[in-house]
């Protein structure tokens, strides 16, 4: 079950994508000084760092989605095999689920962060 949930997890790490705290959103930068920006963009980056990333909250969307794969596998009656791929199926679509959330609230901090700080931030 470990080497099917560290599978799981590299699957959901290369569909996902890794950018969350690293984002560089598309700002206006017409009269912006490029030092103050790029000082101004390092900080924000460290502050979404605070925030849990995708590591983490796939970490615990693919734990929670292997319970619930697990238990349906359970329910509907599956042998041993049927539990065990039912779980990784769970595994895989909560770890993508919580993958997403958690690099799509490190992205908001550093849009947020710009914003606050005057950027006109484009997307």
């Amino acid at each position: 079950m470990n080497k099917l949930f560290t599978l799981c997890l590299l699957v959901v790490i290369a569909t996902v994508g890794c950018a969350g705290a690293d984002v560089r959103p598309i700002v206006d930068m017409k009269g912006v000084n490029q030092a103050s920006y790029d000082k101004d963009l390092q900080e924000c980056q460290d502050y979404a760092k605070e925030q849990s990333g995708m590591g983490e909250t796939a970490a615990k969307g693919a734990g929670a989605g292997a319970v619930v794969g697990g238990l349906l596998g359970l329910v509907t009656g599956g042998n041993k095999t049927g539990i065990v791929q039912a779980a990784g199926a769970g595994a895989v679509i909560g770890g993508a689920g919580g993958a997403f959330s958690g690099n799509q609230a490190q992205e908001s901090v550093v849009k947020r962060c710009l914003s606050g700080r005057g950027y006109k931030v484009l997307n």
